[in-house]
Parts: structure tokens; sequence; C-alpha cells
């Protein structure tokens, strides 16, 4: 047999297939003995500088160490994986013991000058690093076979062939604030000195946020973001280095919890955690956070101009707007931002109040026109409401030209309570209040949010809290004692537990730099402590006759038949609230409806019965 010059082969692979040609023509001779001289020097130049359809194989061997032997046996698996040539070469080498892939003696005679044996091949980096897998068959290791997986073979050869478990990442392109930008640069620098595996935490409130980082990231590293559990990470190492795919892993923690992750060798290299913002990471890898939190009110307008939006409009929507990118994004796309003047304005705010986010799997948005004509309040009251929009409207900047004391720990979060009885009207000012901010209003729904479970209350409200700041929603907690209430003395586990809840909860709703409107029929049962995070207490007191007249009015409008003195009786001896009304004129309505006239003092009276019925409590003479 003719040996053949080294400087022949133009790559690994054609050498590898080679030497399993001269397998073949030597018709079952011995040629253990080195087939071609220089060989040893052809592989390391091919290492130093691969041919570049090689370039993605060598640099993963040389990536993970392996030695000569283990480089040839892989090029000889991935050439029968790809060349159906080599494939039948492969069968009639080993005609009649093996098929057309490998198997470990063959693999361990073509390359024994390199140091290739049967143990060595099936306990080396090759089998170790996941790159050859050992077939099951029930026969002796040299005649069991090396398969090198599809998805693999695939990556190395240029093709996206993610494998079970494993989906590409959805990273939106959207732009992000210089200041994330810097963040992100900064925790990469960090993160270079790394040889082996490194985490990578993402800290934002939002998923959007969150996979627009990873997007970034995945571009300043020069690779493909890809979805999987932690678990299967270390499975899908070979593959993963192969593909130069960037493993993402989702998983959020609520207060107090832990993230842990398994070990993730053999795979070397960065791994993104998606982990939201609160919980601890627990991990034997070296890790760095990227912590984006909500862009100030210059970022937010240059995010705005970057969609597109008209520089009025984007001003406009900076100010009044607290929102990240992904929602910018997504409200950017769902109006017309483009157009200038009062009609792109008006649109964006219609879309801002109508447009789904995050937070519709926690809180009930809630949609109603309450004009200032409906808010049947004292006046102090309606000052106090009026301050409360000042507030919200002018929270972004009010720290600014105040003293140290102010600035330096100043948070743009707006708090307010709403106490009152029942159907006082807290709920219609909360629509209205609304209204006059232009923000989406969110009822939170208490059921959804507690738990009996310890320490998942708290998750669930730091989602909800994480997602409505984010979006820059009004955030209103009806029955708020429920959730906020006193502190009470320690007498069993259960107390414990339900006082750290309440400390957890009165800290993370300080911390919180949105607008929420809470909502209860006793003040007393807040916490002192709570009230003195409050920013503004907004009274709903009962009402007196003269409010009374002015809700009968308001709801029954001008369409009956009721006397003027008569509704003055009934302002002055039925004394209800607002909701109560509501209900009595709706109850008589249908009254009215089934006898086809309008609504007479007669049934008037009785509903007034009917809903004092309700209440348990005795009519008023008039209605009896």
């Amino acid at each position: 047999m003719t040996a053949q010059r080294p400087a022949d082969f133009a790559d690994l692979r054609t050498l590898a297939v080679r030497c399993l040609k001269d397998r073949v023509d030597a018709a079952g001779q011995d040629i253990a003995a080195p087939a071609h001289p220089g060989l040893a020097e052809r592989i390391a130049a091919f290492r130093q500088k691969p041919h570049p359809a090689e370039a993605a194989m060598i640099g993963f061997a040389n990536r993970l160490g392996l030695e000569n032997f283990e480089l040839l046996s892989f090029a000889l698996c991935l050439a029968v994986e790809d060349d159906p040539l080599a494939a039948r070469m492969m069968a009639r080498a080993q005609d009649p013991v093996g098929g057309s892939r490998p198997v470990v003696g063959l693999m361990s005679t073509l390359f024994r000058e390199f140091g290739a044996t049967p143990l060595a091949l099936a306990h080396g980096a090759l089998v170790a690093q996941r790159i050859l897998a050992i077939g099951e068959e029930r026969v002796a290791l040299p005649e069991r076979t090396m398969i090198l997986a599809p998805g693999l073979a695939a990556a190395l050869s240029g093709h996206f062939l993610p494998p079970p478990g494993v989906m590409p990442f959805p990273s939106p392109d959207i732009p992000l604030p210089e200041a994330h930008l810097a963040v992100i640069d900064e925790a990469l620098q960090k993160a270079e000195a790394e040889r082996g595996t490194h985490l990578i935490v993402i800290r934002s409130m939002s998923d959007g946020d969150g996979a627009a980082i990873v997007g970034i990231v995945a571009q300043k590293l020069g690779c493909r973001p890809v979805a999987l559990e932690s678990e299967r990470l270390a499975a899908n190492a070979a593959w993963l280095m192969a593909a130069n795919a960037l493993p993402v892993i989702r998983s959020e923690a609520g207060p107090g919890e832990r993230i842990r992750l398994p070990d993730f060798m053999p795979y070397r290299g960065p791994v993104l955690l998606c982990a939201g913002m609160e919980g601890r990471v627990q991990s034997s890898a070296p890790s760095h956070e990227i912590r984006c939190l909500t862009p100030n009110e210059d970022a937010r307008m240059a995010l705005w101009l970057a969609h597109g939006a008209a520089p009025e409009s984007a001003a406009k929507a900076a100010a009044a707007y607290r929102q990240g990118p992904s929602r910018i994004a997504e409200l950017a796309r769902a109006s017309a931002v483009g157009s200038a003047g009062e009609n792109g304005w008006a649109q964006l705010t219609r879309t801002v109040r109508t447009s789904r986010s995050e937070l519709d799997g926690f809180a009930r948005r809630s949609f109603a026109e309450v004009e200032r004509g409906e808010l049947i309040l004292p006046t102090e009251a309606l000052a106090e409401l009026d301050m409360l929009v000042a507030r919200i409207r002018q929270r972004n900047r009010l720290a600014e030209q105040l003293g140290p004391g102010v600035a330096r720990r100043y948070s743009p979060g707006v708090r307010a309570l709403f106490s009152g009885e029942s159907g006082t009207g807290k709920t219609l000012a909360a629509h209205w209040l609304s209204a006059q901010s232009g923000l989406p209003l969110y009822r939170v729904d208490q059921a959804v949010l507690t738990s009996k479970w310890i320490g998942e209350t708290e998750k669930n409200l730091s989602a909800v809290l994480d997602a409505a700041q984010n979006a820059d929603v009004l955030l209103f907690f009806d029955e708020a004692d429920a959730l906020f209430g006193a502190r009470t003395d320690v007498s069993d586990a259960h107390d414990r537990h339900a006082n750290a809840q309440t400390n957890y909860l009165l800290q993370r709703i300080e911390d919180y730099e949105g607008v929420v409107i809470m909502a209860t029929n006793s003040r007393e049962r807040f916490d002192p402590a709570f009230v003195r995070r409050i920013d503004c207490i907004v009274p709903f007191p009962m009402p007196d006759a003269a409010a009374r007249l002015r809700l009968w009015q308001l709801h029954l409008s001008e369409r009956h038949g009721i006397a003027h003195t008569e509704l003055g009786e009934i302002a002055a001896h039925v004394e209800l609230s607002g909701g109560h009304v509501r209900n009595i004129v709706l109850a008589a309505a249908v009254r009215a409806k089934l006898r086809d006239r309008p609504i007479m003092i007669e049934d008037i009276s009785e509903a007034v019965r009917e809903e004092y019925a309700k209440l348990g409590r005795p009519p008023p003479e008039f209605a009896r």
C-alpha cells in the first residue's frame, strides 16, 4: 500500500476517512502500524489552522481538550453521519460485525498509534463529555457501537437542530436605555475572566425586559439563545457548546426563597438565569448579576422617540408614565405614536388605558368613565383627591431642588388610603383618579393573591407589584385591611408567620415605585407603622341629607314621577350610602318597567324596604 503524504489531506475528516479506506483496502490485513508518516504533525497543524468547514468541530474539540485519537474518532463519527459514501465504507470495513456506525474495536484499531484502546475510548472525554455514546448492545465492548447524536452532528455541520427539551429563546429586538446597556457591559466584562461555567443572573420586573436583555447579551457574546430546564443543561452540554448556543433558564422565586441550580458540568461557558427581582440564587458556578430597573424620564423619552413617537407625545408619555422598555415597545406598536398633535397623544392615552399587560393574570382591569360631578363628597375629601392627582402627575420630578434628606431617599411611588363605609364612593373615586392620571385601573383579586401556604402570599404580591410597576398602572386593593392589617401579639407559630408576612407587605409597599390605592371600611384595623407609610389618606364619610339628595338626583336623572318634596323626604329618611342608593334605584327601575311607567314613590318605597331587609334593619317610617 502506497502511503499518502500528510500535505495531501485538506481537512481532518478526509484524513480520518482515508484511515478507514486503508482498512477496507487492506482486506482484513493488520494495519496497526502507522499508515501515514507525519500524521501527528498534520493533526497539530489542523488544530492550529483548521479548514474553514471544520473550524467549529476543531474549536469545539480544543475547547474540551480532546486527545488526538479522540479527535480523529470524533471526526470519523461525524463523517459517517454526514457523508453517505463514508457510511457505506464503514459498513464494508466492519462487515459482518458492525453496521455503518463504527464499533469501539475498529476505532481503537484505526488510531492505536495515538493511544486508542477500547477502554480509553469508552471512558475518555468523548463519552464523559457526552459527545459520543456507547451503544447498549449485549456484546463485548470492542463490538459495541459509538454513536454521535444527530443534533450534535448537525451543529458541527452548520445546522441548528435543538435536541428534545431545548427550544430557541424568543428575544425581542427592542431598544434598551443606555443605562441598561452599561449595566450589561459591566456584568459581561466581569464574566470574561471566568474560563469555565459561569452564571449571569438577569433581574427585571418584566418578562419582556428580561427577554430583551437576553437578546442583547447573546448578541454581544456572539451566541444563539436557547431555553431549557436547568436539569437538562448537563445532558445537552456537548450540543450547546458545538452549536454555540447560549443556555437560558427561567426560574423565579418569592421573597426569602432560593433558586437551587444543579452542577452544569460538563458544560463550559456562560449560562443566563432570568430570575425576577426576588429570591436568592444558589449555584456552584461563579455568578454575576444584571439588574435593570425602570428607566428615568429622559431614558423613557429616548425610547419613545426610538419607536417613532412624535417629540411632543414622547415628552408627555415619558413624564406621565413610568414604564419599562418592553412595555413602551408594546404600546408604541399598538398606537399611532407617529401622529403629531392632540390626535396622536389621545390615541396613545387610550392605548395605555385599554391594552393588556402582564398584570392581567393577577388582577382585573376595570373600565368606568367617571366625571367629577359624580363624586358626591365633602369639599375636604375632594381637595384631598385633587392633591392626590397632582402628586401622581408630579411624582417623577417631585424631589428636584429639595434637600438631600428627601432627594437621596426619594421614591416616586404614591400610596393612598381611602377610608369609609361600604358604598361611600371609594371605588368610584379610584375610577375617577384613573381617568385623571391616565393610568389604567387594576383591582387586585385577593382570593388569587392570598394562600394558606407559607410564603405564597408574599410571592404572589411580589409578582403583582413587579408587573404593575413595569406597566405603570393604578393598583387598587379593596378591603386592604385583610392584607395589611395590624400585627398581633405572638402566641403561636401562626401568629409569628402572620406578623412576618405583614412586615414583608409593609416593606414591599413602601419600596413600590408605582401608584397604589387601598380601600378599607375601618382605618383602625391598620398597623400604625403602615399608616406612616401612606402619602395620602382620604376620608369617605357617610353622606348627610344634602349629599343624599344629590345622590338620588344623580341616580334618578330627570325621567321619574317623584315630586321634589317626596325626593327630599326620601333623602332625609333613607340614611344609606351611595352604593345602597344605586341598588334601590335599580330595583325600583325593574318595578317601573314591569308597570310600563316612570319610577314612582311606591317603587322607591318597596325597594327601600328590600334594601333595609338585606341589612337586617327596619325601614324608615315612610317606606313601611
